[in-house]
């Protein structure tokens, strides 16, 4: 069993000794070399550990897990973030599928945070989703924003205003840009639409979404055109909430 070292970051001192606890009786490969409540001094600890993994809070008063995070150059460690219910903080580490746990911690989202965190040590993925976290973090516009996209070959990070639609194909989603080739991601479309609804994307049809800044024209057969040349279906129940969306 190949053992990970890690550090614990919580300003919370209830908090930091429940997740160690949890750690130490439900993830046996995870060995703990360092824990603190003060973000200052966990930066230390990383400095001169160099941890393989860091389990980080996101909301601490005077210094932020991100802010944590973005005074390293090269973050070669992997991250599991903690965090209350937070919807901008989740969706920002979604965009870089980066783990996460909700607090109170669940020890079935702990143990699969972990697992999925030793399979991207191992794929040594973790430098460029923490850059691109940290890059999000300091875009404004959402369309300037970039997401992670896992596929055969391995990571993709493309802007999000370059993707023009996203096609289901059985169980896989096929992803189509402006600017670039289109490949197939091993994520599913409903994957894809939880990650960017309600984001000038729309599922139109439960096989296509859609970016509505590439819609050319709408046909009264129930098609959208986009700027591609695409011909996409728009569910007939979806049809006249569509049209709406597009008025407003």
């Amino acid at each position: 069993m190949t053992i990970i070292t890690a550090i614990l970051i919580d300003d919370e001192r209830k908090a930091l000794a429940i997740l160690k606890n949890k750690i130490e009786r439900l993830c046996p490969n995870i060995s703990i070399v360092g824990e603190t409540q003060v973000p200052e001094e966990g930066i230390e600890l990383i400095n001169r550990l160099k941890p393989q993994l860091v389990f980080l809070d996101v909301a601490m008063p005077e210094m932020s897990g991100f802010d944590v995070l973005a005074t390293f150059k090269n973050p070669t460690f992997e991250i599991i973030f903690a965090t209350a219910f937070d919807n901008y903080a989740i969706e920002a580490i979604n965009y870089c599928a980066i783990g996460y746990l909700v607090k109170p911690v669940d020890n079935e989202d702990l143990i699969d945070a972990v697992n999925k965190a030793i399979q991207n040590i191992d794929d040594k993925t973790a430098l460029e989703k923490n850059k691109l976290l940290i890059d999000n973090l300091g875009v404004q516009k959402f369309q300037d924003k970039k997401i992670v996209i896992p596929y055969q070959d391995g990571l993709e990070f493309v802007k999000i205003a370059d993707i023009i639609n996203c096609e289901g194909q059985n169980g896989y989603t096929k992803i189509h840009f402006q600017s670039r080739k289109s490949i197939l991601s091993s994520n599913s479309i409903g994957y894809f639409n939880k990650l960017l609804e309600n984001k000038n994307f729309y599922l139109v049809h439960k096989s296509h979404l859609i970016n509505l800044d590439f819609i050319e024209k709408y046909l009264n057969e129930g098609y959208v055109i986009l700027s591609n040349n695409f011909k996409i279906p728009v569910s007939r129940n979806k049809r006249n909430e569509f049209i709406n969306s597009l008025k407003n």
